[in-house]
């Protein structure tokens, strides 16, 4: 049995080749949710939606993002009429106190569905629509996750990290305090960051599928440490159940350079050096990490006491995901 945590586009690649080293019926995948949005009432739920699209052979590859080959008619119509209106286009946060009314949420993920500033496909929205409408029924996300799971021929076990709502908020060197979605899908990573908020995670909780998940051993792919791994961690018991189990992690840096995404930035707004060594400092429980044989990092300092495992760590396809799972399983060996 082994658990990935996934998040952003790093782990749901590595999952690619994982169910080549281990049994698809082994693993268990734990879904970052600091991400999700209310976007015109309809929960979005993005890091889930990637791996359950990719499990399910439907994921938009180009963009790592949504279902392949779908249409946006309605969202197309929705930037039509907001224009023969005269709307503003850009993200529409919902009130103060729409932010806090409903069904329970994490303040500052709802968003008016004026205009989308994310494109949502028509298959995708169908997603959505059901998501929140079994959430509306009273399901937990957790079941919901499964029943979708189910829909799309899921051979993994994917979890949400929790049933309670976190929002990953970005403070930014500016003064504004915007969510990680308008961040980084309408602002594409231009503010500067001062510190990122993952609120509503004190009250949060880790279901009891994910504290039994994280019991077995765990992988953390070359995800994002900040806004991807860090809503986990700022769960009540998560950073201490990981103390507990054989733990590896793929670093999403070769020395100082990631592969992509706003990993950099982020963790340098939060006071990380932006490198494989500050991927070290997120990631304390660590027993095992895997860098890319051209990183380097004087592990003697930065990973003293942690096995490091070599290889080319980059993953275009799933030859490559097999690659850097094997090495978390031979990784995984020398720490269990």
């Amino acid at each position: 049995m082994v658990t990935f945590l996934a998040g952003g586009t790093g782990t749901p690649k590595l999952l690619d080749g994982a169910t080549r080293v281990f049994p698809a019926a082994d693993v268990s995948v734990v879904a970052n949710t600091g991400d999700d949005i209310e976007l015109g009432g309809h929960l979005v739920c993005p890091d889930v939606d990637t791996v359950l699209f990719a499990g399910g052979g439907v994921l938009d590859r180009e963009t790592w993002w949504g279902i392949a080959d779908d249409t946006t008619a309605t969202h197309e119509e929705l930037g039509r009429l907001a224009d023969a209106a005269g709307l503003d286009r850009g993200p529409r946060y919902l009130d103060d106190a729409a932010q806090i009314s409903g069904r329970e949420i994490a303040r500052w993920r709802r968003f008016s569905g004026v205009a989308e500033f994310m494109e949502i496909g028509d298959r995708d929205r169908a997603v959505h629509l059901t998501r929140t409408g079994l959430l509306d029924e009273g399901h937990t996300l957790t079941e919901i996750t499964r029943t979708l799971a189910d829909a799309f021929d899921l051979d993994v076990d994917l979890l949400p990290m929790s049933d309670d709502p976190v929002a990953t908020l970005v403070h930014t060197a500016g003064g504004e305090t915007i969510h990680f979605q308008e961040y980084w899908v309408d602002r594409r990573g231009s503010p500067t960051v001062d510190d990122v908020e993952f609120r509503g995670s004190r009250d949060a909780e880790p279901t009891a599928e994910v504290r039994e998940a994280l019991a077995d051993p765990v992988v953390i792919g070359p995800s994002n440490p900040v806004t991807s791994i860090g809503p986990m961690l700022a769960l009540p018991g998560f950073e201490a159940a990981l103390a507990e189990t054989p733990v590896v992690a793929v670093s999403p840096f070769v020395g100082g350079e990631v592969f992509s995404g706003p990993a950099a930035e982020l963790m340098a707004g939060v006071g990380l050096d932006p490198s494989t060594a500050g991927v070290a400092d997120a990631y304390p429980f660590a027993d095992a990490v895997v860098l890319d044989d051209d990183d380097p990092t004087d592990t003697d300092r930065a990973l003293a006491g942690v096995h490091v495992e070599y290889t080319d760590t980059r993953i275009d396809d799933d030859d490559d995901a097999e690659r850097v799972a094997r090495a978390c399983d031979r990784a995984l060996g020398a720490v269990s």
